[in-house]
């Protein structure tokens, strides 16, 4: 029987597709026979990526820049992947950051207005747009990566935190409002050794931390974000919306 994860066909659209957590999912989506459009702010970046996507897997790709805290980016992104491809079948909502900070009292109101914006602000436009037309044809499915971040706040991520947990919230309110030809689902991701892992310190305490606090003592590799997506990209879950997965290795 032929695999439920084949994405032949399908177009996928990733925000901050060029690195990290996003590149192993434009990578994987590829590799299963969809085209892509890799979105993120660094247009070489994402050229770069399509250039191998298109070697490796054959597959077409779009490159866009874009910077999701502005809608009207936002609404180019969407346009931009219409017209070179007719639709967006997966969207998935990556894109993220958390700036560091001194203390709570230090965080000013552009921090806190620009993690909002790229966090919750930006996936709430991309996918009322794009969930509107996807409901409007064929339906689709969507991914917002969320964070563990969501239900287990510490003082140094706050501004994230909070909108981590405002997109969990947008999941299980997108679900019934693109429903039943959209399917809207999270990934609730804890740490992965990406480029944001530069900034945790020094990596010989990071990885003790992780030893003596996550169940399976160790954190996350980048491609271990694939099987989720690809089962929340897929028929293989045709009945699951509104859901939140928890894919943190057993982070207490």
């Amino acid at each position: 029987m032929a695999s439920q994860t084949d994405l032949t066909g399908k177009v996928a659209l990733v925000t901050g597709g060029s690195r990290g957590l996003g590149r192993e999912m434009v990578r994987a989506f590829a590799a299963r026979g969809a085209d892509v459009v890799i979105a993120s702010r660094k247009l070489e970046a994402c050229e770069l990526l399509a250039d191998e996507i298109e070697r490796e897997h054959g597959r077409a790709a779009l490159p866009v820049a874009c910077n999701i805290s502005d809608w009207g980016q936002c609404d180019a992104l969407a346009d931009a992947a219409q017209e070179r491809f007719g639709r967006v079948d997966v969207l998935v909502n990556n894109a993220g950051l958390s700036p560091l900070y001194a203390g709570v009292d230090s965080v000013s109101q552009e921090l806190w207005d620009k993690v909002l914006d790229v966090n919750l602000s930006g996936p709430f436009r991309l996918t009322a747009v794009l969930g509107t037309r996807m409901a409007a044809a064929a339906g689709g499915s969507i991914i917002n990566v969320s964070s563990v971040g969501a239900i287990r706040p510490t003082p140094e991520i706050l501004p994230y935190a909070a909108a981590k947990a405002g997109l969990n919230a947008l999941t299980e309110g997108f679900a019934k409002a693109l429903a039943p030809k959209v399917r809207v689902n999270a990934v609730m991701a804890g740490r992965f050794r990406t480029d944001i892992a530069k900034a945790w310190g020094d990596p010989e305490a990071v990885e003790q931390l992780a030893r003596s606090t996550i169940a399976l003592e160790r954190i996350g590799e980048p491609e271990e974000i694939v099987g989720a997506a690809l089962y929340f990209a897929s028929a293989e879950s045709s009945y699951c919306t509104g859901a939140i997965l928890r894919l943190d290795g057993g982070t207490p």
